[in-house]
């Protein structure tokens, strides 16, 4: 019997896309803010946050779609804060709750990091030092730098539609 053997390697192509990763105590909108102004670009909050885990943790997401050159920005958060209280067993006579908060992150792999720029281009794209400059000259930012995005365990998470 015969063996066939199909090979997709040009039918799945890698997306490519500019990753920045952002150090930063700024508030999401303020951020955006801060971008559009030193960019030139207009990102907007969706009306809808990134939802992973069934509502357990979201993530606030702001896009733009630069119909001119065809490239899409994304700046959204990485770090989802939870509330939740736990019922604590003490023998007495009250019942206590202590609250319990939970950090999740979107990329596991870059806890420490607040915010990523999300570039998705389908050319290539040679405006990344340009850019990398723009943002690391804004006080407010504590650092910034490019991401491998061939080096990502949870590359899926940055797929946004």
């Amino acid at each position: 019997m015969a063996v066939h053997k199909l090979i997709l390697d040009d039918v799945f192509e890698e997306v490519r896309f500019t990753l920045i990763a952002i150090h930063c105590t700024l508030e999401d909108y303020r951020l955006a803010f801060l971008l559009n102004k030193h960019l030139g670009i207009t990102l907007t909050r969706k009306s809808s946050d990134l939802d992973y885990n069934n509502g357990k943790s979201t993530y606030s997401i702001f896009e733009w779609e630069d119909n001119k050159q065809l490239i899409n920005w994304s700046l959204v958060s990485n770090i989802c804060k939870t509330e939740s209280y736990q019922q604590i067993n003490y023998q007495s006579l009250f019942d206590v709750k202590e609250k319990i908060t939970k950090t999740t992150n979107l990329i596991p792999e870059y806890k420490r990091v607040d915010y990523f720029l999300k570039i998705d281009n389908d050319y290539n794209f040679n405006k990344e030092k340009y850019i990398l400059d723009s943002i690391l000259n804004m006080s407010q930012i504590s650092t910034a730098y490019s991401i491998d995005t061939s080096q990502l365990k949870s590359k899926d998470n940055l797929i946004f539609s």
